[in-house]
């Protein structure tokens, strides 16, 4: 069985991680959590839909890397620094706005969390996709 390790150069350099794990067998793409980061590696600022459309951005990216799209995806999960369900709402709803949106019509799990690895990141998305 091969695997695939995957840092596409468009995303921001990782601290040991990858962006994309393909297995070979079967052809799945299990991509890190996205994160609302630049490709400088910088926390992107504007609040919690600003972030959202940044991580779905990098999701995007990371997913085009593989030939993917949102609709090969089988597995998401979102975390949300919150404990307000009207805070995850806006995000789930953000999300299902974006050009993400089909991901997340496949099993999908929505956390709120008490704080994320970034210093002042609200959110990050993980994403499991079946490679065409």
């Amino acid at each position: 069985m091969g695997i695939n390790r995957i840092n596409p150069p468009e995303l921001h350099q990782t601290p040991g991680y990858h962006h994309i794990t393909v297995v070979e067998t079967g052809r799945t793409a299990y991509l890190a959590g996205q994160c609302p980061l630049d490709k400088e590696g910088k926390v992107v600022e504007g609040g919690l839909e600003a972030q959202i459309d940044a991580v779905a951005a990098n999701a995007l990216t990371a997913l085009s890397a593989v030939a993917a799209k949102p609709s090969d995806v089988v597995r998401s999960v979102i975390y949300v620094v919150s404990n307000e369900r009207e805070t995850l709402a806006v995000a789930w709803a953000r999300l299902n706005e974006s050009g993400l949106a089909e991901a997340f019509t496949t099993a999908s799990t929505l956390l709120g969390v008490a704080q994320l690895g970034y210093p002042g990141q609200l959110v990050e998305v993980e994403l499991t996709a079946a490679l065409p």
